[in-house]
């Protein structure tokens, strides 16, 4: 293990208190290093615990909840839990929740003994940082052996678009509107733009989507955005695919304030509310990083090595700001493993067996390769498949429409990727994560007994349906 070097303040010094941040200064903190954390916000958690993930997750569990979407299918298209659902019903579980995990997040960086600076940081040189307090006490310079850079990111926002907050939104503002829309608009079919469309959509909002390419998420398996898209459809959501946005604008017409998108086709598109959904950004203009001879994209990401080492030797970078997957997972992996390796403390982990959770109605998760993947490889594999509808947990939670694949190698049975969409995806991915990781054949499936009714259950008939394709299926039966 490296020895500290006493000429600076810090051993490590981490800029952003997210879920890459928070792990990095914990790592180290146990590897007995002197760690501090800046932090720009006056509270903790960075954009995953006030405007992003934590918030988002939540707002979806209340939007279930409160809509009865789990129990329509046993009473009806028509059942609600509450007759009139308002942000206020469905904030108060989010606030909830924040202020928990604000709470959990400062307790574990007091009890692994990581200073919290609240201050606006900026790069001095390579080791140096100036720190103006968020506080009003003025600046100071702290020096450090190494920076982890772990600020996340922010709504993009094209200088063309007229945002207000009100109308025309960013992600950022969804968790501030004062009233359920009628109608929304959600440009840009990304992850975020996804999760939010579903989420209204299942409240009875009516939901266009637009986006320029012609299909959604082209990383996720074609037939389970296939399925997705057929979800969002029966939820009365209009797909506009392969659609750009040439202009908005606001309007108001005899039923009050609206917003108006215009498309290159020509085709108008009238709406209360747009949400814009283009990406993020990363939070880096601010950060001086031209003075520690760092160089971000025209997105405001940092490029780093295999070990997220930026270019500049003592100066690391994780979490969305460094680009896909962007994911509160991946982060803090990334920062753990940053922080080991700041040290020289052997880590390793397995970056194409990081689990994609997606969090949209019904949750989407993946494992692994997908189908285009393996064909683009000429990789041999052959599919099991399972849905809800046969498995009895399926029908006793009212999911009769998910589904479960695996993907194995057609002759020597290896496990290859696994994907779901349906209720509970991903929980119920990390079981083939599992077998993945372990390099395991799509026999331990076939040969393993799962608690019954359960929706694991599913990995057994979907790897019963798979070996009866091969038409080697010796004893088995199903």
């Amino acid at each position: 293990m490296a020895a500290p070097n006493p000429n600076y303040n810090y051993d490590l010094l981490v800029i952003g208190s997210g879920p890459a941040g928070q792990r990095a200064a914990i790592q180290a903190a146990k590897l007995e290093k002197r760690v501090a954390l800046v932090e720009k916000r006056s509270v903790l958690g960075g954009v995953s615990v006030n405007t992003g993930t934590i918030p988002s997750k939540t707002l979806r569990e209340a939007v279930l909840d409160l809509s009865g979407y789990r129990a329509r299918e046993f009473y009806g298209r028509s059942y609600v839990v509450k007759q009139r659902i308002t942000m206020q019903d469905l904030m108060q579980r989010v606030d909830t929740v924040i202020r928990h995990e604000i709470d959990v997040t400062r307790a574990q960086l007091l009890r692994n003994r990581v200073e919290v600076i609240p201050a606006l940081a900026s790069f001095v040189d390579a080791h140096t940082l100036r720190l103006e307090s968020v506080e009003g006490q003025g600046q100071r310079t702290v020096t450090a052996d190494t920076i982890i850079i772990a600020v996340g990111t922010e709504a993009t926002r094209d200088e063309h678009i007229p945002f207000d907050g009100r109308r025309v939104l960013t992600s950022d503002d969804i968790l501030v509107l004062d009233e359920l829309p009628r109608t929304l608009t959600v440009i840009g079919a990304g992850v975020i733009g996804l999760e939010y469309a579903s989420m209204f959509a299942a409240l009875g909002v009516r939901v266009t989507l637009v986006d320029k390419r012609p299909r959604l998420l082209p990383f996720v398996d074609a037939e389970i955005t296939d399925t997705l898209a057929y979800h969002l459809r029966e939820n009365r959501v209009t797909l506009r695919l392969g659609e750009s946005v040439h202009g908005v604008e606001m309007i108001e017409d005899e039923t009050g304030e609206k917003v108006r998108i215009v498309l290159d086709s020509g085709k108008q598109i009238v709406t209360e509310k747009a949400l814009y959904s283009i990406g993020r950004t990363g939070n880096t203009s601010r950060l001086g990083l031209e003075c520690a001879g760092i160089q971000p994209d025209s997105r405001g990401r940092i490029s780093v090595d295999e070990h997220y080492r930026t270019c500049t030797g003592s100066i690391y970078a994780v979490g969305d700001v460094i680009g896909f997957p962007s994911l509160a997972s991946t982060s803090m992996e990334q920062g753990r493993l940053a922080a080991c390796h700041a040290f020289s403390v052997p880590a390793s982990s397995v970056p194409e067996l990081f689990p994609y959770g997606i969090y949209t109605i019904p949750e989407i998760s993946m494992c692994g390769r997908n189908e285009e993947e393996l064909t683009t490889a000429g990789i041999p594999y052959e599919v099991g498949k399972a849905r809800y509808r046969e498995i009895a947990r399926g029908q006793i939670v009212g999911d009769t429409t998910g589904l479960l694949k695996l993907l194995f190698h057609m002759e020597t049975h290896q496990l290859l990727g696994v994907h779901i969409i349906g209720e509970g995806a991903s929980e119920l991915i990390h079981i083939g994560q599992a077998v993945l990781a372990f390099g395991g054949k799509v026999d331990y499936f076939v040969n393993t007994v799962f608690n019954y009714p359960t929706l694991a259950e599913c990995y057994k008939t979907a790897a019963f349906d798979g070996v009866n394709r091969l038409g080697n299926a010796h004893c088995i039966t199903s």
